[in-house]
């Protein structure tokens, strides 16, 4: 009877293999029939402290699929280091859910760290269109869309409205205004985030892609950067610097530094996260009343954005992948979203929230952010996203300290992330 009741289990096993998860239409590689069960969700730093309470109503409904809260550490380099040693432990791992960066899909994926999903058991038709993109690698659907994010201009609204003017729509506009008008004000011109980090690979990708180039395709095997249209995007940065429209303190900017410097009226344009616009029109901002939030301007118009956000994905080795996709689930519905913009002051992934009156009178941001996450871009997918990352941020500040002319600093880049993408 022993040897019956193991190809019993062996026979349903094979069964949710081939059927997927159980009941739902998604897969699962565990020996439990139902693969439900108590979960543990990875994420950074909870800093609004919005989660803990999101979770616990989860908890309230489904008492035999807890969830335990483990929050990394803020620093999204060290969140991404701690899950990865953690995934590397195989079926040791603790982690069943993890909240992992947009740009960090492709090299969990093909790490085998996480599992793919099943795109007919989300919603995706009910989210922005492009943050699906953030989700997939090589065509299939391994994480789920659950904040996103795009960079936004704010300005000072007040003194573009003494001179007449409109926000700029143009990088010429914008650089007229930072270079003319932002003196008689005593302010600095415009700043984004330059300092080596992550920050200025977004900052450098938006100027790129604004301009019509790319950077990476063929999901990281080609690259693409060789352009008319990349040594524009990064000359504009760098003329900025070097014609003092750009100060040079902006090079020591992340965002923390750049918002606070725009927030004490310090600045006339800002390039951000749409936090930023929160927190300069708080009653406390020096600035509160006097700033506006417009797209990104490009070389003839508006230009585009990076995507930023994350992305809810299954670890490889889920102790109850049913459970963790019925909680990701949860994380994505209407009411949780509802919660991740009004409670944690994060974008949502649905589209409908963006035009709903109430919440755009709360948070006048939603109509640009909407349009701006429309019309945005990734970040280079690749599977060594980390080192692309790290070739585009020392030698765009190569070019932006002087060191070199962006036609040379293009070229470079094509040739360090070709090594790179060889690997």
């Amino acid at each position: 009877m022993r040897w019956m009741r193991a190809a019993g289990r062996a026979l349903l096993v094979l069964i949710v293999l081939l059927s997927g998860y159980a009941g739902s239409g998604s897969r699962t590689v565990e020996s439990d029939a139902t693969g439900r069960g108590p979960l543990t969700l990875a994420t950074a730093g909870d800093l609004t402290g919005y989660l803990g309470p999101l979770l616990a109503g989860w908890n309230r409904t489904h008492p035999g699929e807890k969830v335990t809260l483990v929050e990394l550490p803020d620093s999204a380099d060290e969140t991404r280091a701690q899950m990865a040693t953690d995934l590397r432990g195989g079926d040791r791992s603790r982690f069943d859910v993890l909240n992992i960066d947009v740009d960090w899909t492709p090299q969990f994926a093909a790490a085998g760290w996480v599992r793919p999903l099943p795109r007919e058991r989300f919603p995706l038709e009910s989210f922005l269109p492009p943050v699906v993109d953030t989700a997939t690698y090589d065509g299939q659907l391994y994480a789920v869309p659950y904040v996103t994010n795009a960079g936004l201009l704010l300005y000072r609204k007040d003194v573009l409205a003494k001179e007449g003017l409109p926000p700029p729509r143009t990088w010429a506009e914008l650089e007229k205004d930072a270079r003319t008008i932002a003196p008689k004000y005593g302010l600095d011109g415009y700043a984004g985030q330059l300092l080596p980090y992550e920050g200025l690979t977004v900052n450098a990708a938006e100027a790129v892609y604004s301009a019509g180039g790319t950077i990476l395709g063929d999901e990281g095997r080609r690259v693409t950067v060789d352009s008319v249209a990349a040594r524009e995007g990064i000359g504009f940065l760098v003329r900025g610097v070097r014609e003092g429209w750009i100060p040079k303190q902006a090079l020591t900017y992340k965002e923390e530094e750049s918002r606070q410097a725009f927030q004490d009226g310090h600045l006339l344009f800002l390039r951000n996260w749409p936090y930023a616009y929160v927190a300069a029109s708080a009653k406390d901002s020096s600035v509160a009343g006097k700033v506006g939030v417009v797209r990104l301007p490009g070389p003839d118009g508006p230009g585009t954005s990076v995507l930023g956000g994350s992305n809810l994905a299954v670890a490889a080795h889920a102790r109850h992948p049913d459970s963790a996709a019925r909680l990701i689930a949860y994380l994505t519905s209407e009411p949780a979203q509802r919660q991740v913009l009004t409670r944690g002051a994060m974008p949502p992934v649905r589209a409908s929230l963006y035009q709903t009156p109430a919440l755009i009178r709360q948070f006048p941001y939603l109509p640009v952010l909407r349009t701006a996450v429309l019309s945005a871009a990734p970040r280079p997918k690749s599977p060594r996203y980390d080192q692309v990352s790290l070739v585009v941020q020392a030698v765009v500040h190569d070019t932006l300290t002087g060191h070199e002319t962006p036609a040379a600093a293009v070229r470079r880049l094509a040739r360090e992330l070709a090594d790179v993408t060889r690997r």
